[in-house]
């Protein structure tokens, strides 16, 4: 009788806890942050209602612009640079090669640490000094081995940083869609002399076509967001060269306590993120979810 009345439970019973846990750690801190986004407030006493002030100070604050290009160089740049990566480690290591599954398990190490340590390990080795960058900076083109110090260079070390973070996690996804491949579709292509790349580009990528979906949405929003990476490399500079919303927000906020101010950059974060994934899931026509494998 237990197991039929568990069948009878209507739907929103079983989804009741986790949107209830949406509801406390997602919506709730939304709310206060638009809340906040209306006072002054230095982060003690009591919140001073001032209404749409800070959305004014927006308007004339000559940092947010310039830091909002950035963010959006340093989102479409990680864009660019992780997906192919991952898309062919993925693919790479979902295979039979030899030694695959220890090159797979060493490449993926960058998982098992934390962002802050991964970016203190390259503050060292990029030092032009004592780090690496001193020795193998003229091999790449920067006899120097200032890479972090110069305005040219740190937003696309930043970038690189970022890859080596974060590309082992995609190629997870990458490698575990492209061993839920029928393998009769391959079979069928060596049949008809299709050769390695044309089964890559006419079966391969077409099969992981919401994946590469899923990821790039985890990608762009979350690079939105980035903040220990850059606050722990560059803090912004030099000059504002490396300096985005999200550590904008920080230095407002938890620098200069006006957290009424990095409330409103949180806002915007928000919905620029928010917007991407509409973007991206409608322009792919991911939200329709069509099957992969419809008529095997």
């Amino acid at each position: 009788m237990s197991s039929v009345a568990a069948k009878e439970r209507p739907g929103f019973v079983w989804a009741a806890p986790a949107a209830l846990f949406f509801a406390l750690f997602g919506v709730v801190p939304i709310v206060v942050v638009i809340y906040l986004s209306g006072t002054k407030w230095n982060g003690l006493g009591t919140p001073q209602w001032v209404g749409s002030a800070n959305w004014s100070a927006l308007l004339d604050d000559g940092e947010f612009l310039p830091a909002l290009r950035t963010t959006i160089l340093l989102t479409v740049g990680t864009w660019l640079v992780q997906t192919p990566l991952a898309l062919l480690l993925g693919v790479w290591s979902a295979g039979q090669q030899r030694f695959r599954a220890v090159l797979s398990t060493v490449f993926f190490l960058p998982l098992l640490l934390s962002t802050a340590a991964i970016a203190l390990v390259f503050v060292c080795l990029l030092d032009p000094n004592f780090g690496l960058a001193a020795t193998w900076g003229k091999f790449l083109g920067v006899p120097d081995g200032n890479f972090l110090g110069d305005s040219g260079r740190a937003l696309p070390t930043v970038i690189f940083v970022l890859a080596w973070q974060f590309v082992p996690f995609h190629t997870l996804l990458y490698q575990a869609a492209t061993r839920q491949i029928p393998t009769q579709l391959y079979e069928a292509a060596q049949l008809d002399g299709a050769d390695t790349v044309r089964q890559f580009f006419s079966i391969t990528l077409p099969q992981l076509r919401n994946t590469i979906v899923a990821s790039s949405v985890m990608m762009l929003v979350g690079s939105v967001t980035y903040f220990e990476s850059v606050l722990l490399l560059t803090n912004g500079g030099p000059g504002t060269a490396t300096q985005v919303v999200p550590l904008e927000m920080y230095k407002d906020g938890f620098i200069a306590f006006d957290m009424g101010y990095a409330s409103v950059l949180a806002v915007l974060l928000v919905i620029i993120g928010t917007i991407l994934s509409i973007v991206v899931v409608r322009a792919t026509g991911y939200h329709r979810m069509t099957s992969d494998r419809e008529g095997l």
